[in-house]
């Protein structure tokens, strides 16, 4: 009798260390493949700016470019490295930052590590507060209409998240910023403050309450559709049947059971639409004018600055990398059915 708790508790310490392990060999094999992919992407930014047509001292110099002589533009040309073969730029580039020195941005005259230190914490405040309102609306709204198949909150949930699936990010943002701030005036037209005024906790909550709600609404068809299957599912599953058996609250049937099923799909989709929400942010940067790093990226794109470019490109690749690894990691111990072979 007084065996069967222990044995219990060396299978629960041993199933957790099988996990353990699993999860070890999971970054293993992920950071194994993803530094040859960082290292081949920061190598192919430098390869296509290199072979852009556009001319890179002309970016750099703008309308001034017209105003120089040829020896001025080839002395600058050399001055600014822009004579330099593409894998001799990208080598000299890697190496500095191997060191810790991501380079200078020629665009903005300063450190790339500055404008990261400047603008990333915008793109995380944005991209943060767009996950939390999807995944809770999805969790909220999923699981209604995962209990209650073919009622009318279910038909509706249904039909918005299909309708919504199929409208580009820029159209949802251009609509929200045509309806709710241009003729409703409910939130600010753009930016993360008022123009001319310091950013305070209260005019950024303001100003981010808009775009952090329309790049939510660009996920959220996808974790709300998920919820729903996966709570319809889990409903009348086995463990689900017991507990009502048993006179278990409803609630406690939906807290303790439903819901716990349901999470499992909800971090595989979250992990699977990363890149979607990278995509979608900077769109929405764009749109709101959010100082974050989109107008950075697409400054960068636009005067070929190469240095910016690759770190911005290397910054984005490895967040959604790092997001599906944690996402893998999570959905591993949230269902024990399910193997780290991947």
């Amino acid at each position: 009798m007084s065996s069967s708790p222990v044995r219990r508790i060396r299978s629960h310490r041993t199933r957790w260390r099988d996990r353990r392990r699993e999860l070890a060999g999971l970054v293993a094999r992920r950071v194994a493949l993803g530094l040859p992919m960082l290292v081949g992407l920061s190598a192919l930014v430098f390869l296509l700016a290199a072979r852009s047509p556009f001319n890179p001292l002309a970016a750099y110099l703008g309308a001034g470019f017209q105003r120089t002589t040829a020896e001025q533009r080839e002395s600058l040309s050399t001055a600014l490295g822009f004579d330099v073969p593409w894998w001799r730029a990208w080598w000299s580039w890697a190496a500095d930052l191997l060191h810790g020195d991501l380079g200078w941005s020629r665009g903005y005259a300063m450190p790339v590590s500055e404008v990261f230190a400047e603008r990333l914490p915008w793109t995380l405040l944005l991209s943060g507060a767009a996950l939390a309102v999807a995944v809770l609306s999805a969790l909220v709204w999923g699981t209604v209409a995962g209990l209650h198949p073919g009622s009318w909150p279910d038909r509706i949930v249904t039909r918005v998240g299909v309708l919504v699936q199929a409208v580009p990010p820029f159209v949802l943002a251009l609509g929200s910023v045509t309806v709710f701030a241009v003729i409703l005036r409910w939130a600010p037209v753009a930016g993360a403050a008022a123009p001319g005024e310091a950013p305070t906790l209260g005019g950024v909550v303001t100003h981010l309450v808009l775009p952090a709600c329309t790049l939510a609404l660009t996920q959220l068809p996808w974790l709300l559709l998920a919820v729903r299957t996966a709570v319809a599912r889990a409903r009348g599953s086995e463990p689900v049947r017991a507990a009502r058996a048993r006179g278990v609250s409803p609630a406690r049937v939906v807290t303790g059971h439903v819901l716990p099923v349901s999470l499992a799909p909800l971090v595989t989709i979250v992990g699977a639409r990363l890149p979607e929400l990278v995509v979608g942010a900077v769109l929405v940067e764009e749109i709101f004018a959010w100082p974050g790093i989109a107008a950075a990226l697409i400054a960068s794109a636009q005067s070929l600055d190469f240095p910016l470019l690759a770190a911005l490109t290397l910054a984005t690749t490895a967040v959604v990398l790092l997001g599906s690894l944690l996402a893998d990691s999570a959905y591993l111990f949230l269902d024990p059915r399910v193997s780290a072979d991947v």
